[in-house]
């Protein structure tokens, strides 16, 4: 059996305790409350904690989470572009569709994000109606895009599969953001 020093021990848990909690504060704080209902609450609590923009109230923190499927669907839609060659026919076709489905995605995100940044009291409920909807929409966009690979098997099938379902779970995680500030602007009326 190994014995570990006393003092190292202390300096692993050290390292480890702050390698664990990238933000600190009030911000952390709130991430760490608002993810713990998010239906993936460990990927909320780590894409949020680390994100480097502001995310201090709930606004900002459903910002943030936009932000964050936002910018995981530009990056899968980057790569499925330039994966289309070297497939059959119909993989082609289902990574063309597909590509198609989550510019649609990045599309109502980013409108879902302009709608976020500019809330005003007497459209609240308007814009976060619109803004559910949208990020709704996107959800069933990347869901529709795993649909084209029905018949479709292998590498393809399962690495496009990989990448939607990272973007979905983010962009769930971003609605349930966005339900939660909708909620607590109707607590404080």
């Amino acid at each position: 059996m190994v014995t570990i020093p006393f003092f190292v021990l202390i300096i692993l848990l050290f390292l480890s305790s702050s390698a664990a909690t990238p933000k600190s504060g009030a911000g952390h704080d709130l991430v760490r409350s608002s993810c713990v209902h998010a239906s993936y609450p460990s990927l909320c609590f780590r894409t949020l904690s680390s994100y480097s923009g502001p995310a201090n109230t709930p606004r900002e923190l459903a910002q943030a989470a936009v932000k964050v499927s936002l910018s995981r669907a530009r990056k899968v839609s980057n790569y499925l572009s330039t994966s289309v060659t070297g497939y059959n026919k119909r993989e082609r076709v289902a990574l063309s569709d597909c590509v198609e489905q989550i510019d649609e995605s990045m599309e109502e995100l980013s409108k879902t994000l302009g709608e976020l940044k500019h809330l005003r009291g007497e459209t609240f409920e308007f814009q976060m109606s619109n803004a559910q909807t949208w990020v709704s929409a996107a959800l069933t966009n990347e869901d529709t895009c795993l649909d084209g690979f029905e018949g479709v098997d292998g590498k393809v099938k399962s690495d496009v599969k990989r990448k939607i379902t990272n973007v979905a779970k983010v962009t769930s995680n971003a609605l349930y953001m966005i339900n939660r500030l909708n909620e607590s602007r109707g607590r404080h009326r």
